[in-house]
Parts: structure tokens; sequence; C-alpha cells
């Protein structure tokens, strides 16, 4: 199996794949099988103040819960906008799972040219999603991703990273007010049944959902008047199946677009350097791997050095 982790500033999500044999027109299956069944995922808080054993725990609680053994895992790949916590997950990955992770970083083989001025400046995540998104449902493409940050992220025809645009986030906007306006409570942020509210946490909701549609639709329409009226319109994100319904541009709402993009990229690290395959484990378990079974893993590709 292989474990993906997107790490982002309010959320970390993660997702198992499992091997599926796909079988082609000739009778043929790919051989070894690649990673195409999403068995589990979860989404939890990002808390950047949690040690190696807190994250192990966590995630040796979630393993269980879906009847998962970490045994089972033979690969990880982390994308990561939290640069504090890529050491823990290192440790936590070697100690509870016997495995290096390739994380996503300048100089992992994604397959698609990055045409920003300083590609290192693009967040991993932006560049795993566009990954995904081009090789889902073809160019050109804009992936609009909802998170702490609202990011679109634009690709080419031919599959080029053109760039795109950040916006603060639903959530932010929610946040703001409540800190700066001293009657104004904090509401949930969730589609309003009409748009006039009678009250003052009906007016909040509106304003938040109707306002922030707006801000999406507009920046989706001069984008789409630049990249094309054929442009595809992807939402991933936690708020995606809320703000993404309403929009008047986005066709297509995908809730794991960044775990797929994940094992993408993994897979194409494995097939451009073979010697990044899983291999068995050879060193021995710490104390705080054997918490959870690990006999019999195997060690998944770090990162290689090329040009993104």
């Amino acid at each position: 199996m292989l474990f993906v982790l997107d790490v982002g500033n309010t959320n970390t999500v993660l997702g198992v794949f499992a091997r599926v044999a796909k079988v082609h027109p000739d009778g043929d299956a790919d051989d070894p099988p690649r990673y195409e069944r999403l068995v589990a995922n979860w989404r939890v808080a990002t808390r950047q103040g949690s040690t190696v054993d807190e994250y192990g725990v966590l995630f040796r609680n979630l393993f269980s819960m879906a009847s998962l053994e970490a045994s089972g895992i033979h690969g990880i790949v982390i994308s990561s906008v939290v640069p504090p916590l890529d050491p823990v997950l290192r440790q936590v990955c070697e100690q509870y799972f016997n495995s290096k992770p390739l994380l996503i970083e300048p100089g992992v083989k994604t397959g698609m040219p990055v045409h920003y001025d300083n590609p290192a400046e693009v967040g991993a995540d932006r560049i795993v999603n566009a990954v995904a998104a081009f090789e889902k449902y073809g160019g050109p493409c804009v992936i609009v991703d909802f998170g702490t940050a609202t990011t679109f992220d634009c690709v080419s025809v031919k599959g080029e990273y053109l760039g795109g645009v950040i916006c603060p986030g639903i959530g932010i906007s929610a946040d703001a007010l409540f800190q700066r306006t001293a009657r104004l409570p904090r509401v949930e942020i969730r589609k309003p049944a009409r748009v006039i509210g009678t009250n003052t946490v009906g007016s909040l909701q509106s304003g938040l959902y109707y306002g922030y549609l707006g801000l999406v639709d507009g920046i989706l329409e001069l984008l789409l008047s630049e990249l094309g009226k054929e442009t595809k319109v992807i939402a991933t994100g936690g708020l995606g199946p809320m703000i993404g319904t309403g929009s008047k541009y986005i066709k297509q709402v995908d809730d794991f677009l960044t775990l797929d993009g994940l094992r993408i990229i993994w897979e194409r690290n494995v097939a451009a350097r073979p010697g990044l395959a899983p291999k068995a484990a050879q060193r021995p378990l710490s104390r705080a791997s054997s918490k959870i079974t690990t006999g019999g893993s195997e060690s998944s590709p770090s990162a290689p050095r090329s040009t993104r």
C-alpha cells in the first residue's frame, strides 16, 4: 500500500492507496499493479507542536480504525506547506513505518514544466493538484483549492504549470470579521437559505458565502478569458463541495485530487529511477516503531534531485 499525506496550514489530509492490476484490451495486466484504489482517507488538524510519537500514535490509531496494518505500507509520499513539520514527519515515517518518505520539493520529478519566475516559490500542494488535474481531466484547466488560502492554478493544454492566483480563504475572512468587530459573532460557514438575512447570523452567512462566491466566479471569468472558454475548472479542498457547487464556472468537484496527485508523482519517481522501487527494510526497528506492526515493510523512495 501507498501512504500519502498533504500537510496544510489548517488541516492535514491523509490517504492509503492499494494496488490494482489494470487489465488492458489485449488482456495483459500492469506489472507491477499500480496504486489506484483509495482504501482509506482522513482529515485531521495540523499541529506544529506535536512530537514524533504523538503523530505516530495518531497514525497508528487511524490505521487501526480502518483495519489497516503499517506492515502493508510500501511507500510514503508527503506534500507539505508547513516546513517546521517536515523533519518531524520524516522521523515518524522512519520510526513507525520503517520507510523514508518522498517529500515533494524542488528536484522531485513531477512531469510538469513550471513556468513561474521562481519555481521554488510554488507551494508543493499547488503542483500536486496541477499534476493530478491534467492527468485526470486534461488541459487547459484551472484548479481552485479551497484551503486556508484559496488558490487558482492554471495548466496549459500542453500540461505546463502557468501560474495562478492566491486569495485569503473564506475562513480567514470569517475570522477577521469576528476578531475586528465588537458585536459580530463567529458563525458557521454555510450556504444560507436566502440571500437576504433577517438576523445577524443569517446576514453574515449570506455575505460570506455569496460574497466569496462572487470573488471566485469573478476571478474565474478573467482566467477563462485568458485561457479560453474550453478550459476545465476543477474544485478541491475542504470547502470545495460547498462553494464549488454554487459556482457557474466550476463543473467538477474532486475531493481527492491532491491525494491522487501525490500517488501519481510517487509512481513517476519510481518509474524514472528503478532504484527507488520498494525494497525490504534492513535496519532494525526502534522502540517507537514496535508500537505497531511493521515487520516485512518496504522502503519508499527518497526525494530525487532533478529538475522539476
